[in-house]
């Protein structure tokens, strides 16, 4: 299971970064929705997920799953959600003045 994770947040971090690199800002936008969905489950992954157990310190410090990691994995797909609808915006209203959706405004030769 670990592999598996490890191998989808790879995927979706190379992807990213494929995504940002690239000239058009819909495909730099979804670059790094990608990014960001890899940080969350990176941040998930690392929160030592325990399936069933409670979020809370009971006397074995070893079975409870800690809460801090699923807040801020939770903050940071709002947040992120938020970035993403005025990213799209800006790329919308730069679409509409420039005639093109190229990052640097400029057609390609």
């Amino acid at each position: 299971m670990e592999a598996l994770l490890a191998l989808v947040i790879g995927v979706l971090t190379a992807c990213g970064v494929y995504l940002t690199l690239r000239g058009r800002t819909f495909a730099v936008v979804l670059g790094l929705t990608f990014l960001s969905y890899a940080v969350n489950l990176f941040l998930f992954a690392m929160g030592r997920l325990v399936i069933g157990r409670p979020p809370i310190i009971g006397g074995d410090t070893m079975s409870y799953a800690d809460p801090l990691p699923q807040a801020l994995v939770l903050t940071a797909i709002v947040i992120g959600f938020g970035m993403t609808a005025y990213v799209i915006m800006l790329a919308l209203k730069a679409r509409a003045e420039l005639g093109n959706d190229h990052v640097d405004g400029h057609e390609s030769s």
